[in-house]
């Protein structure tokens, strides 16, 4: 039987409209199985405990589940490259943070990904503040009796580290720079030994997150002289900024963020943005933050993606003026 022109554009138009029903289904249909979040450090830290707050929220909203996925090692390179390589399919993001996105491509000289191309920039998620401490016997008590004493005593004070170009090692080494300081830095191979050190006073001085540092300060065993953000925390209102202190400009936030492999659909990329604002909006999740002494921080793709331009272009600098390098082990 013949069919009329008539119908035959009829199922031609059919046809399409199935077939653009089926592709928005598909679109529709993401996520369709879980999603792996990326941590480069190890269970317990601070980004592994970021990401838990952050996964458990965006699990309930997209009525999928978040399996929180720790690979470390080599200072978050692992981690990070392991996500990089990921398929760009939405199902595996990374919860980066500043330590190994910006800090670590400054000074390593061998990584085999590069964090400005290999990623999307999802979106900014909180900040946790560094605290510039010291053991109670330096005879200081602020950031300025702390520069006028280094300087008078150039190479006799040392400050420890979690490693060679760790957040606690550049935000000491920026420190330095700016002040025309002269504290020895001390590398350990994690936070924890060098903040034994400090309390235990083989150790001076020393930047650490809030919360590793905050219960020696509340007990007495380490004095707080400031704080590494611009603003001043609500838990320590009373303790001033580094720039506040004598030091205009010096600012180091560790900030987290999301990111996804690049070539992740936009589609998929705007959602996990919307996902995530709404997350961070809500009391609890804020509330979670705060008990690490994080403060959620939401921006979304294009201004997180300006930043980062800039915060490393920030660091490349001061690692080259201060010499820094190192291979990542």
């Amino acid at each position: 039987m013949k069919m009329s022109n008539a119908g035959v554009s009829m199922l031609g138009v059919v046809a399409l409209a199935g077939a653009l029903a089926a592709g928005g289904a598909v679109a529709q249909a993401w996520p369709a199985k879980p999603i792996r979040m990326v941590v480069p450090f190890p269970v317990g830290g601070g980004s592994d405990s970021t990401a838990r707050i952050l996964g458990q929220r965006l699990q309930d909203r997209l009525k999928q589940q978040i399996i929180v996925e720790n690979r470390t090692g080599a200072g978050g390179a692992i981690g990070t490259e392991f996500a990089a390589r990921a398929a760009p399919d939405g199902y595996t993001i990374l919860l980066g943070s500043a330590s190994e996105i910006v800090m670590l491509p400054a000074v390593a000289s061998k990584l085999s990904f590069d964090p400005l191309k290999d990623f999307v920039a999802i979106a900014r998620v909180a900040d946790v503040p560094l605290l510039l401490v010291t053991h109670p016997a330096l005879p200081v008590k602020n950031a300025r009796e702390l520069i006028e004493l280094a300087r008078k005593r150039p190479g006799e004070i040392n400050y420890g580290s979690a490693g060679n170009g760790s957040t606690s090692h550049l935000s000491m080494a920026l420190f330095n720079s700016v002040t025309g300081t002269k504290m020895v830095h001390v590398p350990y191979k994690g936070s924890v030994q060098a903040t034994t050190d400090l309390v235990g006073g083989m150790l001076q001085a020393g930047t650490n997150t809030m919360p590793a540092a905050l219960p020696f300060v509340k007990s007495g065993r380490l004095r707080v002289l400031a704080i590494t953000t611009p603003r001043r925390s609500p838990l320590l209102p009373e303790v001033p900024t580094v720039s506040e202190s004598g030091v205009p400009g010096y600012e180091v936030t560790l900030w987290t963020g999301v990111f996804a492999p690049t070539g992740t659909p936009k589609e998929i990329v705007a959602q996990y943005g919307r996902e995530i604002e709404a997350s961070l909006a809500q009391a609890d999740a804020k509330e979670a933050l705060a008990k690490l002494g994080s403060e959620a921080n939401f921006s979304p793709l294009e201004p997180f993606t300006a930043f980062l331009k800039v915060d490393f272009a920030r660091w490349v600098k001061l690692t080259r003026e201060a010499n820094i390098r190192l291979d990542p082990q």
